[in-house]
C-alpha cells in the first residue's frame, strides 16, 4: 500500500490561529444567543426558529481572544435590489470572505448588511458555527410582540461549561454585568483587574493547597 503523503505544514499564521481555534469556537452564553423566525404558519400563531447571535457578541468574542489582530472591511455590491456587501474578516493573519444582505423594510440598510456580512464571515473561523447545528422547532408566537411564546431552552452541549452546573448562568451574567460597570478611567481599570487578579491567584493557591495531601 503506498506511503499517504505527509500533510502540507501550517503557514506562521494559520498555526498561531490554530492555538486559539478551541476559544474561537466555544458556545456563547445563553442570554447572547436569540431567537428569530424562519417561517410563520398562515394565521402567524406559530413559528419556525433559528438561532443566532448579533455582530457585538462576534466582535466581543474576537476582542476576547485577539484584541489587536483582527480587522473587518466591507465593499458594497452594486446593483442588488436590497443593501449587500461583501465582507473581508482577517483574523491573526487569515482572511475569510462572505457576502452579507440586509433585510426588507427598516432593517434594511447598509449597517445591517455589514452585520450580516461579518457573521457570515466568522462562522468560517468556527466562532457560532454550532448554532447550524440546531435543531429547528416550531414553537408558539407572538406576533404582536414578534417573539416565542417560551424562549427555546439550548441543549447541554450548546451552552458553555460553566453554565452546565448549578447556579453558572447567573454567575455568568452577573460577571457580564460587572464588565459593563467597570470605571471608564483606564487607572482605575488597572486598579480594578490588579485587585481581581490577586483574588484569583488567592484563590488558586488555595485550591493547590486543598489538593496537597496532608
Amino acid at each position: 500500500m503506498p506511503d499517504q503523503p505527509s500533510p502540507l505544514p501550517l503557514s506562521p499564521a494559520a498555526s498561531h490561529l490554530s492555538q486559539v481555534q478551541q476559544r474561537l469556537q466555544a458556545p456563547f452564553p445563553s442570554h447572547l444567543v436569540g431567537w428569530k423566525p424562519q417561517a410563520l404558519t398562515k394565521d402567524r400563531s406559530r413559528a419556525l426558529l433559528v438561532a443566532y447571535v448579533d455582530a457585538r457578541a462576534v466582535q466581543d468574542r474576537l476582542d476576547a481572544v485577539c484584541p489587536d489582530d483582527w480587522s473587518f472591511e466591507i465593499v458594497v455590491v452594486p446593483g442588488t435590489q436590497t443593501p449587500t456587501v461583501k465582507g473581508r474578516l482577517t483574523v491573526l493573519g487569515v482572511t475569510r470572505e462572505d457576502i452579507g444582505e440586509a433585510g426588507e423594510g427598516e432593517a434594511g440598510t447598509l449597517k445591517a448588511a455589514s452585520s450580516d456580512a461579518l457573521k457570515r464571515c466568522a462562522v468560517q473561523f468556527g466562532i457560532g458555527r454550532y448554532l447550524y447545528d440546531l435543531p429547528k422547532t416550531w414553537v408558539d408566537w407572538n406576533d404582536a410582540r414578534r417573539e416565542p411564546v417560551a424562549t427555546p431552552e439550548l441543549p447541554e452541549w450548546a451552552r458553555p461549561d460553566y453554565e452546565r452546573t448549578a447556579g453558572g448562568p447567573h454567575l455568568a451574567q452577573a460577571i457580564e454585568q460587572l464588565r459593563h460597570e467597570l470605571p471608564e478611567n483606564i487607572e482605575l481599570q488597572r486598579e480594578v483587574y490588579k485587585h481581581l487578579k490577586a483574588a484569583l491567584g488567592s484563590i488558586d493557591a488555595f485550591k493547590r493547597g486543598q489538593d496537597t495531601p496532608a
